[in-house]
């Protein structure tokens, strides 16, 4: 069993966690609204309210998580692919975190997944937020940083 830890995704978050959940993983997921916290817990999973623009507020969304997914590509935000992201990945160092999947938003974001994570071991995936259907692409990029 895998923890995850899901910042963003929107409802194809909520579709990849109903089916992690199905098959006995741990699911967590963000939200920046209190106000979806049911629409999360109805898919079984366990709600945070953090802010990416914040990586503070995430600190402890991290706990046991097996599985970093920062599934924010459609987010037009260079911050969220850039510093936050850079921010987000040196604070996975020294955690339960063994895989981080990255939706790519810009191609910055993604050759900072490949650097830092690279650099300190942790396997990785750059996942093509296009990509039909969506769901078997994040699989596929989930069971990549899985492998052995």
């Amino acid at each position: 069993m895998a923890r995850f830890l899901l910042v963003a995704g929107g409802c194809r978050g909520l579709e990849l966690a109903r089916e992690l959940g199905a098959e006995g993983h741990a699911v967590r997921i963000t939200t920046r609204d209190e106000a979806n916290r049911e629409r999360i817990e109805a898919a079984g999973a366990e709600c945070v309210v953090a802010d990416p623009d914040v990586v503070g507020t995430l600190r402890y969304a991290l706990d046991n998580v097996t599985v970093l997914m920062w599934l924010l590509g459609p987010v037009d935000a260079a911050d969220l692919h850039g510093s936050r992201w850079e921010m987000m990945l040196w604070r996975t160092i020294d955690t339960t975190v063994r895989g981080v999947v990255y939706e790519q938003g810009t191609e910055g974001g993604a050759e900072l997944t490949r650097k830092l994570a690279g650099h300190n071991g942790i396997p990785h995936a750059v996942l093509d937020g296009d990509s039909e259907p969506w769901r078997e692409a994040a699989r596929e990029a989930i069971g990549a940083v899985l492998a052995p």
